[in-house]
Protein backbone atom coordinates (compact mmCIF):
# COMPACT_ATOMS: atom_id res chain seq x y z
CA UNK A 1 0.00 0.00 0.00
CA UNK A 2 1.09 3.54 -0.64
CA UNK A 3 1.45 5.53 2.54
CA UNK A 4 0.07 8.58 0.79
CA UNK A 5 -3.07 6.79 -0.34
CA UNK A 6 -3.65 4.99 2.94
CA UNK A 7 -2.10 7.14 5.64
CA UNK A 8 -1.74 5.94 9.19
CA UNK A 9 -4.40 7.75 11.21
CA UNK A 10 -2.47 7.24 14.46
CA UNK A 11 -1.34 10.71 15.41
CA UNK A 12 0.18 11.72 18.71
CA UNK A 13 2.04 14.70 20.04
CA UNK A 14 5.31 12.80 19.54
CA UNK A 15 4.46 11.75 15.96
CA UNK A 16 3.81 14.87 13.86
CA UNK A 17 3.34 14.43 10.12
CA UNK A 18 4.88 17.81 9.39
CA UNK A 19 7.63 19.39 11.46
CA UNK A 20 6.82 21.76 14.25
CA UNK A 21 9.33 24.58 13.83
CA UNK A 22 7.95 27.84 12.47
CA UNK A 23 9.41 29.14 9.22
CA UNK A 24 9.79 32.33 7.23
CA UNK A 25 8.74 32.52 3.61
CA UNK A 26 10.77 33.72 0.62
CA UNK A 27 9.54 34.35 -2.91
CA UNK A 28 11.83 31.94 -4.77
CA UNK A 29 10.79 29.02 -2.60
CA UNK A 30 7.12 29.95 -3.01
CA UNK A 31 7.39 29.79 -6.79
CA UNK A 32 9.10 26.41 -6.66
CA UNK A 33 6.55 25.03 -4.20
CA UNK A 34 3.73 26.15 -6.48
CA UNK A 35 5.22 24.19 -9.37
CA UNK A 36 5.51 21.10 -7.18
CA UNK A 37 1.88 21.43 -6.14
CA UNK A 38 0.79 21.55 -9.76
CA UNK A 39 2.78 18.37 -10.42
CA UNK A 40 1.20 16.72 -7.38
CA UNK A 41 -2.32 17.44 -8.63
CA UNK A 42 -1.44 16.20 -12.11
CA UNK A 43 -0.54 12.77 -10.77
CA UNK A 44 -2.91 12.51 -7.83
CA UNK A 45 -6.49 13.88 -7.69
CA UNK A 46 -6.25 15.22 -4.16
CA UNK A 47 -7.45 18.80 -4.69
CA UNK A 48 -10.52 18.51 -2.43
CA UNK A 49 -8.63 17.46 0.69
CA UNK A 50 -6.07 20.23 0.15
CA UNK A 51 -8.89 22.78 0.06
CA UNK A 52 -10.38 21.29 3.22
CA UNK A 53 -7.04 21.44 5.06
CA UNK A 54 -6.59 25.15 4.35
CA UNK A 55 -10.20 25.97 5.20
CA UNK A 56 -9.98 24.12 8.51
CA UNK A 57 -6.76 25.93 9.39
CA UNK A 58 -8.32 29.33 8.62
CA UNK A 59 -11.81 28.58 9.92
CA UNK A 60 -10.86 28.58 13.60
CA UNK A 61 -10.56 32.37 13.58
CA UNK A 62 -12.35 34.45 16.20
CA UNK A 63 -12.46 38.16 15.39
CA UNK A 64 -13.14 38.99 19.04
CA UNK A 65 -9.73 37.66 20.11
CA UNK A 66 -6.53 39.57 19.44
CA UNK A 67 -3.65 37.40 20.66
CA UNK A 68 -1.70 35.57 17.97
CA UNK A 69 -1.97 32.65 17.38
CA UNK A 70 -4.73 31.89 19.87
CA UNK A 71 -7.17 33.99 17.86
CA UNK A 72 -7.06 31.18 15.29
CA UNK A 73 -6.91 31.62 11.56
CA UNK A 74 -4.41 30.79 8.82
CA UNK A 75 -1.39 30.17 11.01
CA UNK A 76 -0.54 26.53 10.26
CA UNK A 77 -1.59 25.32 13.71
CA UNK A 78 -3.58 22.47 12.18
CA UNK A 79 -0.26 20.62 11.78
CA UNK A 80 -0.12 20.16 15.55
CA UNK A 81 -1.65 17.63 17.88
CA UNK A 82 -4.28 18.02 19.30
CA UNK A 83 -5.82 20.30 16.63
CA UNK A 84 -5.34 17.81 13.80
CA UNK A 85 -7.32 15.30 15.87
CA UNK A 86 -10.32 17.57 16.46
CA UNK A 87 -13.48 15.82 15.31
CA UNK A 88 -14.06 18.19 12.40
CA UNK A 89 -10.55 17.44 11.13
CA UNK A 90 -11.04 13.69 10.77
CA UNK A 91 -9.10 12.43 7.77
CA UNK A 92 -6.91 15.49 7.39
CA UNK A 93 -3.80 13.62 8.50
CA UNK A 94 -3.92 12.39 4.89
CA UNK A 95 -3.60 15.98 3.66
CA UNK A 96 -0.53 16.53 5.81
CA UNK A 97 0.96 13.33 4.38
CA UNK A 98 0.37 14.57 0.85
CA UNK A 99 2.13 17.86 1.53
CA UNK A 100 4.96 16.49 3.65
CA UNK A 101 7.51 16.08 0.84
CA UNK A 102 6.95 19.64 -0.35
CA UNK A 103 7.07 20.96 3.21
CA UNK A 104 10.34 19.13 3.84
CA UNK A 105 11.82 20.38 0.57
CA UNK A 106 11.29 24.10 1.13
CA UNK A 107 12.40 25.65 4.40
CA UNK A 108 11.58 28.97 2.78
CA UNK A 109 7.83 28.36 2.80
CA UNK A 110 5.93 28.72 6.05
CA UNK A 111 3.45 25.97 6.84
CA UNK A 112 0.64 28.52 6.97
CA UNK A 113 1.56 29.72 3.48
CA UNK A 114 1.96 26.20 2.10
CA UNK A 115 -1.50 25.12 3.29
CA UNK A 116 -3.16 28.18 1.78
CA UNK A 117 -1.19 27.90 -1.45
CA UNK A 118 -2.12 24.22 -1.77
CA UNK A 119 -5.79 25.16 -1.58
CA UNK A 120 -5.65 28.01 -4.09
CA UNK A 121 -3.60 25.99 -6.58
CA UNK A 122 -5.99 23.04 -6.12
CA UNK A 123 -8.99 25.19 -7.06
CA UNK A 124 -7.24 26.65 -10.09
CA UNK A 125 -6.04 23.21 -11.27
CA UNK A 126 -9.60 21.89 -10.93
CA UNK A 127 -10.88 24.49 -13.38
CA UNK A 128 -11.74 27.20 -10.91
CA UNK A 129 -10.62 30.82 -10.79
CA UNK A 130 -7.07 31.91 -10.11
CA UNK A 131 -6.83 33.21 -6.56
CA UNK A 132 -4.08 35.84 -6.17
CA UNK A 133 -2.97 34.97 -2.66
CA UNK A 134 -0.53 37.02 -0.64
CA UNK A 135 2.22 35.23 1.27
CA UNK A 136 4.40 35.79 4.31
CA UNK A 137 2.16 34.29 7.02
CA UNK A 138 3.74 33.71 10.38
CA UNK A 139 3.45 30.17 11.69
CA UNK A 140 2.06 29.17 15.04
CA UNK A 141 5.20 27.84 16.71
CA UNK A 142 3.83 25.25 19.14
CA UNK A 143 0.70 23.26 20.03
CA UNK A 144 -0.13 25.78 22.71
CA UNK A 145 -1.16 28.12 19.90
CA UNK A 146 -3.95 25.85 18.66
CA UNK A 147 -7.49 27.17 18.71
CA UNK A 148 -10.08 25.32 20.82
CA UNK A 149 -12.24 22.63 19.30
CA UNK A 150 -15.72 23.54 18.09
CA UNK A 151 -14.99 26.57 15.89
CA UNK A 152 -15.79 24.88 12.57
CA UNK A 153 -19.25 24.45 11.03
CA UNK A 154 -21.23 21.24 11.42
CA UNK A 155 -23.13 19.73 8.50
CA UNK A 156 -26.35 18.99 10.37
CA UNK A 157 -28.09 18.88 13.75
CA UNK A 158 -27.62 18.76 16.61
CA UNK A 159 -25.44 21.83 16.22
CA UNK A 160 -22.74 22.18 18.89
CA UNK A 161 -23.58 25.86 19.40
CA UNK A 162 -27.23 25.04 20.11
CA UNK A 163 -28.57 26.68 16.96
CA UNK A 164 -32.11 25.54 16.11
CA UNK A 165 -31.64 25.87 12.34
CA UNK A 166 -28.84 25.34 9.85
CA UNK A 167 -28.91 28.97 8.76
CA UNK A 168 -28.56 30.17 12.35
CA UNK A 169 -25.59 27.85 12.85
CA UNK A 170 -23.84 29.03 9.69
CA UNK A 171 -24.24 32.64 10.76
CA UNK A 172 -22.87 32.00 14.25
CA UNK A 173 -19.79 30.31 12.81
CA UNK A 174 -19.12 32.67 9.93
CA UNK A 175 -20.11 35.91 11.63
CA UNK A 176 -17.56 35.05 14.34
CA UNK A 177 -14.96 35.15 11.57
CA UNK A 178 -16.27 38.42 10.14
CA UNK A 179 -18.12 37.12 7.07
CA UNK A 180 -21.51 38.28 5.80
CA UNK A 181 -24.37 36.30 4.23
CA UNK A 182 -23.13 36.71 0.66
CA UNK A 183 -19.66 35.49 1.60
CA UNK A 184 -21.13 32.50 3.47
CA UNK A 185 -22.97 31.40 0.34
CA UNK A 186 -19.99 31.98 -1.94
CA UNK A 187 -17.65 29.96 0.28
CA UNK A 188 -20.20 27.15 0.49
CA UNK A 189 -19.75 26.77 -3.25
CA UNK A 190 -16.36 25.13 -2.65
CA UNK A 191 -18.37 21.95 -2.00
CA UNK A 192 -18.56 21.69 -5.77
CA UNK A 193 -15.40 19.59 -5.38
CA UNK A 194 -14.93 16.80 -2.90
CA UNK A 195 -16.87 14.21 -0.97
CA UNK A 196 -18.13 13.48 2.53
CA UNK A 197 -17.33 10.11 4.04
CA UNK A 198 -19.34 8.65 6.92
CA UNK A 199 -16.17 7.38 8.57
CA UNK A 200 -14.93 10.97 8.82
CA UNK A 201 -17.78 13.46 9.06
CA UNK A 202 -20.62 11.05 9.77
CA UNK A 203 -22.38 12.23 6.62
CA UNK A 204 -22.89 10.62 3.25
CA UNK A 205 -22.98 7.05 1.99
CA UNK A 206 -20.24 4.46 1.84
CA UNK A 207 -20.18 5.03 -1.92
CA UNK A 208 -22.37 6.25 -4.78
CA UNK A 209 -22.43 5.76 -8.53
CA UNK A 210 -20.19 8.84 -8.79
CA UNK A 211 -17.57 7.75 -6.24
CA UNK A 212 -17.48 3.95 -6.18
CA UNK A 213 -14.66 3.80 -8.71
CA UNK A 214 -12.73 6.87 -7.58
CA UNK A 215 -10.75 8.60 -9.00
CA UNK A 216 -8.29 8.25 -6.16
CA UNK A 217 -9.53 6.40 -3.11
CA UNK A 218 -13.11 5.32 -3.86
CA UNK A 219 -16.18 5.96 -1.74
CA UNK A 220 -18.13 8.65 0.01
CA UNK A 221 -20.86 10.97 -1.24
CA UNK A 222 -20.18 13.92 -3.50
CA UNK A 223 -22.22 17.10 -3.84
CA UNK A 224 -21.79 17.05 -7.63
CA UNK A 225 -21.43 14.46 -10.37
CA UNK A 226 -18.00 15.68 -11.48
CA UNK A 227 -16.57 16.26 -8.03
CA UNK A 228 -13.05 17.12 -9.20
CA UNK A 229 -14.23 20.04 -11.33
CA UNK A 230 -14.59 23.47 -9.74
CA UNK A 231 -17.66 25.19 -11.20
CA UNK A 232 -21.14 26.25 -10.09
CA UNK A 233 -22.62 22.72 -10.24
CA UNK A 234 -22.99 22.65 -6.46
CA UNK A 235 -25.60 25.41 -6.50
CA UNK A 236 -27.47 23.83 -9.40
CA UNK A 237 -27.54 20.43 -7.69
CA UNK A 238 -28.65 21.76 -4.31
CA UNK A 239 -31.37 23.82 -5.95
CA UNK A 240 -32.78 20.91 -7.98
CA UNK A 241 -32.23 18.06 -5.52
CA UNK A 242 -33.31 15.60 -8.19
CA UNK A 243 -30.49 13.06 -7.80
CA UNK A 244 -30.51 10.82 -4.72
CA UNK A 245 -26.89 9.90 -5.38
CA UNK A 246 -25.75 13.43 -4.59
CA UNK A 247 -25.24 14.76 -1.08
CA UNK A 248 -27.30 17.63 0.32
CA UNK A 249 -26.61 18.51 3.95
CA UNK A 250 -28.93 20.64 6.05
CA UNK A 251 -26.39 23.44 5.79
CA UNK A 252 -26.46 23.12 1.99
CA UNK A 253 -30.25 23.16 1.85
CA UNK A 254 -30.29 26.26 4.04
CA UNK A 255 -28.76 28.28 1.21
CA UNK A 256 -32.01 28.02 -0.74
CA UNK A 257 -34.42 27.87 2.23
CA UNK A 258 -33.13 30.85 4.19
CA UNK A 259 -34.62 34.00 2.67
CA UNK A 260 -31.43 36.02 3.12
CA UNK A 261 -29.12 33.36 1.69
CA UNK A 262 -31.41 32.44 -1.21
CA UNK A 263 -30.80 35.44 -3.52
CA UNK A 264 -27.08 34.73 -3.57
CA UNK A 265 -27.52 30.99 -4.06
CA UNK A 266 -29.93 31.61 -6.93
CA UNK A 267 -27.49 34.08 -8.47
CA UNK A 268 -24.60 31.61 -8.37
CA UNK A 269 -26.71 28.75 -9.73
CA UNK A 270 -27.55 30.91 -12.73
CA UNK A 271 -24.23 32.69 -13.26
CA UNK A 272 -20.91 30.88 -12.88
CA UNK A 273 -18.91 33.99 -13.68
CA UNK A 274 -20.57 35.86 -10.81
CA UNK A 275 -19.88 32.92 -8.50
CA UNK A 276 -16.20 32.83 -9.45
CA UNK A 277 -15.83 36.58 -8.96
CA UNK A 278 -17.40 36.55 -5.50
CA UNK A 279 -15.71 33.32 -4.52
CA UNK A 280 -12.23 34.73 -5.18
CA UNK A 281 -12.90 37.69 -2.89
CA UNK A 282 -14.30 35.51 -0.10
CA UNK A 283 -11.49 32.97 -0.43
CA UNK A 284 -8.85 35.70 -0.22
CA UNK A 285 -10.47 36.97 2.97
CA UNK A 286 -10.63 33.43 4.38
CA UNK A 287 -6.95 32.87 3.59
CA UNK A 288 -5.90 35.90 5.63
CA UNK A 289 -8.05 35.42 8.73
CA UNK A 290 -6.00 35.87 11.87
CA UNK A 291 -2.78 36.26 9.90
CA UNK A 292 0.27 37.91 11.36
CA UNK A 293 2.69 38.83 8.59
CA UNK A 294 6.39 38.09 8.99
CA UNK A 295 7.19 40.80 6.44
CA UNK A 296 5.27 42.90 3.97
CA UNK A 297 2.95 40.49 2.10
CA UNK A 298 4.53 38.79 -0.92
CA UNK A 299 2.73 38.34 -4.26
CA UNK A 300 3.87 35.99 -7.02
CA UNK A 301 2.40 37.67 -10.10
Amino acid sequence: MSKLEYPDETFTEKDPRIGGNARKTDKAALKQAREDLLKLYECKPCQPIAVRLAWHDSGTYNKDKTEFPKRGGANGSIRFYPEIKHGANAGLVAALELLKDIADKYDGVSYADLFQMASAVAIESAGGPKIPLRYGRKDAAAPEGCAPEGNLPAGGPPYPDGSPKAGDHLRKIFYRMGFNDQEIVALSGAHTIGRAKPTRSGFGKENTMYTINGPGNPGGSSWTKDWLKFDNSYFKAVKKQDDSELLVLDTDNALFVDEDFRPFAEKYAADEKAFFSDYVKAHLKLSELGVEWETAPITLD
